[in-house]
């Protein structure tokens, strides 16, 4: 698969996830898909694992918060596929809002993604989550 298919496939990806397209989402991926997300006092934190463990995270971020993300570059090399972009959200238990930089590392084999690592602004995203004293915001 050439590298421009790899970066098609992550962008395809990325156009799936903007339209909550889950079908979609899931024919783009292996069956053993790995997705870590760093980070503590995160919902979506842990390594999330199959089409299974996509769905629950999926349906996670679906109840904790509402999000705009812009992927704005993808590099490529090999079987991975780097993606810098950005999001602005909100925390739904919380009210509050947050700006994050973050990169994807995908790797994609036989025209799907079998690993995805993000690195993503974990303070930023805590912070929101966090309930002042008086409750939410």
């Amino acid at each position: 698969m050439s590298t421009e298919k790899k970066i098609q496939t992550v962008k395809d990806f990325f156009a799936a996830i903007g339209r909550d397209d889950r079908e979609g989402l899931l024919a783009l991926v292996a069956e053993d898909i790995e997705w870590i997300i760093p980070g503590e006092e995160w919902p979506l934190a842990g390594t999330h694992r199959g089409h299974a463990g996509l769905a629950d995270l999926l349906e996670t971020a679906s109840k904790s918060i509402e999000a705009s993300t812009e992927p704005r570059e993808f590099v490529a090399q090999g079987d991975r596929v780097l993606v810098v972009g950005f999001a602005r959200g909100k925390i739904k238990a919380t009210n509050k809002t947050f700006e994050d930089d973050w990169i994807f590392a995908v790797t994609v084999r036989d025209g799907r993604l079998t690993n995805i690592r993000e690195y993503v602004d974990t303070q930023a995203l805590a912070r929101a989550a966090q309930l002042d004293a008086s409750g939410p915001a």
